[in-house]
């Protein structure tokens, strides 16, 4: 677990932000938020490339990598009103899934442990089936509710003939009981996949999958609604796990398993925010970023931008002032 920089290329931090060692405690001592990398896609069932989403998220930004970065909207700057520190990659050894799991979930337990959120840039999405896990293994079983956005259900029995793949996390958790089935949602849903044995899974364990279309026809701002009243009934925190994939490929290319059909990114960023703003977030983590499908860092961005809407909208949470997303920019 100890400290080895980015895995990917140049050692450099989110945006800036102060590095920390997990092998040293006083390093990330008081803080709010620990970012760690997970560079892995052993996990893939298809295009391979998330392993280097670490690097990609860090770096997606055109502005100087100061640490600060002030929230037009909610007149905030998350960097700054949050303790964050970056504790760069974790050793994802490729091929090795299961032990890079071992190493992300104890990892997690240990930030979890220390009283920060840990923050995960994936890697492919097989990371939560560890990254969840560690966080219950500290907070209980059964304890923390998940919001899941993906175009993919995740749900999978088994993969490729293995119980651990970037389509089984969500049945892991579950199974495992990190996570309670009627206190899992997920959002996004399309295309042709899962079958009706694994939604028959689903809907047995208590699930609330929205799909695509019933988010169109209903409204995000309904969804999110009903799923907030869900996520904190009987649960002491909520997980947020974002696959990039949920965002249409049109806006989102660097991907391993692109969909049509999905979310815009405004659409995601805003829903992020609202979440952050009004849950209480135990963990992120941000997935199947794969640059080397992307076109001029667009989902690299996209990324970097979803763990800066969440780290902005926590910090607005904990000031406690008020936000209101329809009142002049001029009067906040």
């Amino acid at each position: 677990m100890a400290n080895i920089g980015n895995m990917y290329g140049p050692n450099f931090t989110f945006l800036g932000v102060p590095a920390c060692d997990l092998e040293k405690p006083e390093t990330f001592k008081g803080a709010d938020v620990v970012i760690v990398g997970a560079p892995i896609d052993s996990g893939t069932s298809h295009r391979s490339g998330a392993k280097f989403g670490p690097q990609a998220i860090r770096m997606g930004d055109y502005l100087p990598h100061d640490g600060e970065r002030p929230h037009l909207a909610l007149r905030i700057d998350g960097l700054k009103s949050l303790k964050v520190v970056d504790a760069g990659d974790l050793m994802m050894l490729p091929g090795d899934l299961l032990s890079s799991l071992a190493v992300l979930r104890a990892a997690t337990e240990k930030i979890s442990r220390a009283g920060a959120i840990a923050l995960i840039l994936g890697g492919d999405h097989s990371i939560a089936s560890a990254d969840v896990a560690g966080i219950a293994a500290h907070r209980g079983n059964g304890k923390i509710s998940m919001i899941h956005f993906d175009a993919h259900a995740d749900t999978g029995e088994v993969q490729f003939g293995t119980l651990f793949g970037h389509g089984t996390p969500m049945r892991r958790l579950i199974d495992s009981g990190a996570v309670r089935g009627d206190r899992f949602l997920q959002l996004g849903l399309r295309g042709y996949w899962p079958d009706a044995k694994t939604l028959d899974w689903m809907r047995e364990q208590g699930m609330r999958s929205y799909e695509m279309t019933e988010i169109h026809h209903r409204g995000l701002n309904e969804v999110l609604d009903e799923s907030f009243a869900r996520l904190t009934d009987g649960c002491d925190g909520v997980f947020l796990s974002v696959d990039i994939d949920v965002v249409d490929p049109g806006m989102a290319p660097g991907t391993g398993t692109p969909e049509p059909g999905g979310m815009t990114s405004r659409e995601l960023l805003e829903a992020v925010r609202r979440i952050c703003l009004e849950v209480p977030i135990v963990g992120i983590d941000v997935v199947e970023v794969s640059p080397p499908f992307d076109n001029a860092d667009i989902t690299a961005i996209l990324a970097n931008r979803v763990v800066l809407e969440a780290l902005s909208a926590i910090a607005k949470r904990r000031n406690g002032e008020s936000y209101s997303p329809t009142q002049n920019l001029l009067d906040r």
